[in-house]
């Protein structure tokens, strides 16, 4: 009775240590996303829409404007504008400023070139709707900096 025991516990620890051999016959297919490709007009339309809609909330736009700061793009210019009109209607104005500061800091490198458009371009809006620009409020320089020691 222990000899078969025995024998038969050394067989499961065998099994155990020794790493069987398996051939998977399974391929790795990569699947495309294959749905239909946006055009660049579609695009800004569908986020003008989503911005110009009377019964949006509060949450719904930071939804959009972080879905926005979340892809790799400067948005538009009539984006911006309808989501300042969003703003507006929930009666955000941080929420609008804390925007154009997130489109200027898309800009990345080139902020000398893109930034001053987009400005140009809202800048009707902005004063139609009554809001400042991040550096007309002086939220472009650090308000508590010392001066530098060297400089004095």
């Amino acid at each position: 009775m222990l000899k078969a025991a025995s024998g038969t516990f050394a067989h499961v620890l065998k099994r155990s240590l020794i790493p069987t051999a398996r051939v998977n016959a399974v391929g790795v297919v990569r699947n495309s996303h294959g749905g239909p490709v946006e055009s660049d007009e579609e695009f800004d339309s569908r986020y003008e829409a989503f911005f110009n809609r009377k019964d949006i909330d509060g949450w719904e736009i930071r939804k959009g404007m972080n879905d926005l700061c979340g892809m790799d793009l400067v948005p538009d210019p009539r984006i911006i504008k309808a989501a300042m009109h969003a703003c507006r209607r929930v009666n955000d104005y941080a929420l609008a400023i804390r925007f154009i500061e997130a489109c200027k800091d898309k800009c990345g490198p080139k902020v000398n070139e893109i930034y001053p458009y987009i400005i140009q371009e809202i800048k009707p809006t902005l004063v139609e709707l009554g809001i400042e620009t991040p550096e007309e409020l002086g939220y472009d320089k650090p308000e508590l900096a010392l001066k530098n020691v060297y400089e004095m």
